[in-house]
């Protein structure tokens, strides 16, 4: 028998609709935004509604009337006369169970609802292809609480009908990283386990610290309330997750020479020793020959308008260019630049002006000062070049890929040059070498999005190209996008509008009065403002409403 918390109201400057209605309840019940109440409705049918924001009321005309009858305005003075009070809870309809989409009748009974019906109401009870996302609670704090796994399908996140995920939040408090390191989990948990020809990988970039360079050693808790980790394991187990870490992973550091002040990763010397001797690292070159064609990335944030860069990047990459087509190294490279740039040399027919050729040298020069520029390959000391490692990805593996020490010019060289390899891998380009053969789909996940995709990196950028194309054709090809970022309003539109899942972490005030928010109701926007530290309202497809998640911490180790 349902627990009854009140009636329906309608009145006649608040009718009830096909979409929302109001219902009074006790002053004391605890009910919280996106609970769900059931409705009795016509034909013995029952109609679900999502709260959406509770009000009190009393029989006072105005605030005056309060002020007044305490002694006008004794703070001691208790009213001595009894004001009649109530709460009011509006909830936008979400399903009726037999399709009855009429407004509900005034003074019909409104009810908490069990777990299946909750299940129901949402649309959780008929995912195909489930994949969890995150738990809900309904009624925290009472008696009549409710847990239940939310499951989307996996085919509205990773294609073919939907794909891309994005995460907006703030520094810390949203937890962007581990929402999405905690969805990846339970992908690979989920194909590791299934007996079906479809595949997935992951390509994860490392872009903070040490943050993700463990994850597939086991979080020690010890930093966390004694019993945190039982708490923790429960929770996965309670979702259909393992407990162990993150399986098949390998890591990849930009590399640096011996008599470089300073390594290229926050690892420690010995850690990198201990994942080498594991054969679980490799430090990635970029070789002239091979990753020429890639110096566009270098100019992601450059505005040209006048395509001149565009003009010189096209020459140095063809392979017939007098100046240019017989060059094998990085130091030969800047040495033809170097004789372009000269005062009085107009480069061909005077097509490339020498203030041209300066800029582009100003740009170029600085990026290859970097170790990991370099000559030659040595595979028998862990060196590798990083597209011939990403061509070899398959099913059930993880590649993390180390920027986070790298200056913000060479983290976007890094990322445009991995995104563009992955794409073309997929396309087909190296069908032809041995050793290719790709999972079905590839996971790419980058955090601080801002950096590679906002409103104002400039239209030219090839980053931005590359990212556009991922999110506007991956779907089809099998390469997904998962991206965080602290603000969702500074992300290119068209990245974030054909992203099929969004995740909403805690933000501020001012964030949440930007356009990307319109479309949430108001008493949301202001729960965003102060969300705790594991909660992520979720918009998907297939989900009937908005939903309001929680997720375990991370079992992957956790440096401090």
């Amino acid at each position: 028998m349902s627990k009854l918390i009140g009636r329906v109201l309608a009145t006649e400057k608040n009718p009830t609709t096909m979409d929302e209605f109001n219902f009074w309840t006790n002053s004391d019940l605890k009910l919280h935004a996106f609970d769900i109440v059931k409705v009795e409705h016509i034909e013995g049918s029952y109609t679900f509604g999502v709260i959406e924001n509770i009000s009190h009321i009393t029989d006072a005309q105005s605030f005056l009337t309060n002020f007044i009858s305490s002694d006008f305005g004794d703070v001691d003075i208790n009213e001595p006369t009894l004001r009649v009070g109530m709460n009011y809870a509006k909830a936008k309809v979400s399903f009726n169970n037999r399709n009855l989409y009429t407004p509900v009748h005034n003074n019909a009974k409104v009810s908490l609802a069990s777990a299946e019906e909750i299940t129901m109401a949402l649309g959780l009870d008929r995912v195909q292809n489930p994949l969890v996302c995150g738990s809900l609670k309904m009624y925290e704090g009472t008696a009549d609480e409710v847990t239940l796994p939310v499951h989307l399908n996996s085919k509205f996140i990773l294609g073919p009908e939907g794909a891309h995920l994005n995460i907006s939040g703030i520094s810390g408090l949203a937890a962007k990283t581990s929402y999405a390191m905690f969805l990846m989990k339970a992908i690979q948990d989920q194909y590791l386990n299934a007996d079906t020809d479809d595949s997935v990988a992951f390509v994860i970039f490392n872009v903070k610290g040490r943050d993700l360079m463990a994850i597939d050693r086991p979080n020690d808790f010890l930093s966390d309330a004694p019993g945190e980790q039982d708490r923790t394991f429960k929770e996965y187990i309670n979702l259909g997750l393992s407990t162990v870490p993150f399986q098949h992973v390998k890591y990849y550091i930009p590399y640096a020479s011996n008599s470089s002040v300073k390594l290229s990763t926050y690892l420690s010397k010995d850690d990198i020793d201990c994942y080498v001797a594991d054969e679980q690292l490799k430090k990635f070159k970029y070789i002239y020959a091979d990753d020429k064609e890639n110096i566009e990335m270098m100019f992601a944030d450059i505005d040209d308008p006048a395509q001149t860069m565009e003009s010189i990047i096209s020459k140095i990459i063809d392979r017939d260019d007098r100046d240019f087509g017989g060059l094998s190294t990085w130091s030969e490279f800047m040495d033809a630049v170097s004789e372009k740039a000269q005062k009085g040399n107009a480069g061909d027919k005077g097509d490339i002006s020498v203030l041209s050729w300066r800029k582009f040298k100003r740009v170029v020069r600085k990026a290859i000062q970097d170790d990991m520029f370099a000559n030659a390959v040595n595979s028998s000391k862990a060196e590798c070049r990083l597209a011939d490692e990403l061509k070899q990805i398959r099913k059930n593996e993880v590649r993390v890929i180390d920027i986070a020490k790298l200056p913000e010019d060479k983290q976007a060289f890094v990322f445009g040059d991995a995104v563009r390899t992955i794409y073309n891998l997929k396309l087909g380009e190296y069908d032809a070498e041995p050793g290719v053969a790709p999972p079905s789909r590839i996971v790419i996940f980058i955090d601080e999005l801002n950096k590679y995709a906002s409103k104002e990196i400039p239209k030219t950028s090839p980053i931005l190209r590359e990212i556009l194309d991922v999110t506007e054709r991956g779907r089809s090809l099998g390469v997904i996008l998962f991206a965080a970022e602290q603000f969702r309003s500074a992300i290119h539109s068209r990245v974030t509008g054909n992203c099929a899942t969004h995740a909403y972490g805690r933000t501020n005030s001012i964030e949440t009065s930007t356009a990307d928010y319109k479309s949430l109701p108001n008493t949301y926007q202001n729960m965003l403002t102060r969300l705790e530290q594991g909660d992520y309202l979720v918009q998907n497809p297939i989900f009937r409403s908005l939903l309001k998640i929680k997720f375990p911490k991370p079992i992957y180790k956790q440096f401090k």
